[in-house]
Order: structure tokens, then sequence, then C-alpha cells
């Protein structure tokens, strides 16, 4: 099994970041550095990254509601609650599949599985992504039209989204939109709407792919079970195709 590939499903990192990891000069197979991204691990190899010994794992698929002020990530150096912090029954080493920021709430996937983490992220598969979003201001098929054709955040245009519009409060000045996209930049949903002149000021991630956050509260988690995972896998091959 290549190196990368070994990372990945040890439950380190997507095989993208195990080819970074290679690159910092942070991967010893028995005690060697590896430099090649091609190199093989053969049965009874000690991988150790960063110091530390990996094994391959069995691999796990869970699903949160993750509530507001969680970070996405496995640590934070300045001691906030992370999405780890609220599985404390879960041995293996688990980790985002993508991220939401601290402040919005909704449907998390966390893995040990780092080819199921690449084929969900990566936009050329289209899974969908189904937030919805309060704004400031009043949502109108005009404003919101650039949206399905693509807008330009940070220099780069995004894909092509899907929206519905919910409610639109005139009293009070805001509105509630369901967006559907297929990518994960940073802050993407806030800066798209924030394109449109509409400033987010609060939201939810709802659906991912297949799944949905139906009889779990903020905080609350489950396991995938073999159906849901395998009608992930096939979204995105599907797509592929």
């Amino acid at each position: 099994m290549r190196i990368n590939k070994y990372i990945a499903h040890a439950g380190v990192a997507s095989r993208r970041k195990a080819e970074e990891l290679i690159k910092k000069g942070l991967v010893t197979i028995n005690g060697q550095l590896v430099t090649e991204l091609a190199t093989m691990v053969k049965s009874g190899d000690v991988v150790e990254v960063s110091g530390s010994p990996i094994y391959n794992e069995e691999k796990v698929y869970y699903l949160l509601n993750k509530p507001r002020g969680v970070i996405s990530s496995v640590s934070d150096d300045k001691g906030r609650q992370t999405v780890i912090d609220l599985l404390p029954q879960v041995k293996e080493r688990i980790y985002p599949v993508g991220r939401l920021d601290w402040d919005t709430t909704g449907l998390l996937i966390l893995t040990n599985d780092g080819d199921f983490t690449d084929k969900m992220i990566h936009p050329r598969n289209e899974i969908d992504k189904v937030y919805v979003a309060r704004v400031k201001g009043l949502a109108t098929k005009e404003n919101l039209r650039p949206l399905t054709r693509g807008v330009v955040i940070d220099g780069k245009k995004t894909k092509p989204a899907r929206y519905t519009i919910i409610k639109v409060d005139r009293e009070k000045n805001r509105s509630v939109v369901e967006l559907v996209i297929h990518e994960g930049r940073n802050h993407q949903v806030k800066k798209m709407f924030e394109s449109v002149g509409l400033l987010v000021d609060k939201l939810s991630r709802t659906r991912f792919g297949t799944l949905d956050l139906t009889g779990l509260r903020p905080g609350d988690y489950r396991r995938l079970n073999k159906k849901e995972i395998s009608q992930l896998h096939n979204a995105a091959i599907n797509k592929i195709k």
C-alpha cells in the first residue's frame, strides 16, 4: 500500500494532507525518513508521523449536530471546545469531514477514513450541502439570481448554487433562505450571500448528501450505518460518471 494511502487509512489525514506531511519530512518507515510519495508500506513496517506510530483502525463514521460556539477541529491551541470533545466515547482517531464555522450549527460528519473524506469534500463529486441562512435584508429572485450562475469570492468563481426563499419579513427587514452548494470553501455561504447584498446572522447546515439531522438535537451524535455510508459513496461515484 502506498504511504499516503496507508496514512489516510490510519485516520491521520486525507491522502492529500498525508502528502503534505511527507513533503514536510514528518513521516518515517522503520525509522527511515520517507521522501518519495510512491513509497510502499509492507506488512510489519512501522510507520510514524511526527514521531508517533500509526496503525490502521476500523473505519468509523459519525453524524453530529454541531452546536454554535464549537470549533470544527481535532484540537484548539486556545483551549476552546472542539467537535471531538462532543464524542468522548469514540476511541478511534476521528476528524471532521470539512468544517463548519464556530458560529454555524448543524450537520457534520466525522470519520477516520481519508479516502471517504476526499470523496465527500471534492467539488467534482457534487455532493449536495444544504444550508438554511437567516439574512439581513429582503431576499428576492432578482438579488439571488447571481448565485445560480456563480459569484466571485476571494478571486475565484463559485459553482452554480440552488436556492429557495423560505421566508421574507419586511417588518424586520430579514429573510430565511435555503442554499444548496457543492463546495466547501472558507466562509463560503456567508461570502456568497454578502456578494448579493445580504448579510448572514444565523446559519445552519441541514443536509449533507442523503443525510439530515432527524432525531438529533444540538450536541447529539450517532454512528452511520452501512446503508447510509454506501449511499454517500454511490452519490459521489454517480456524479463522477
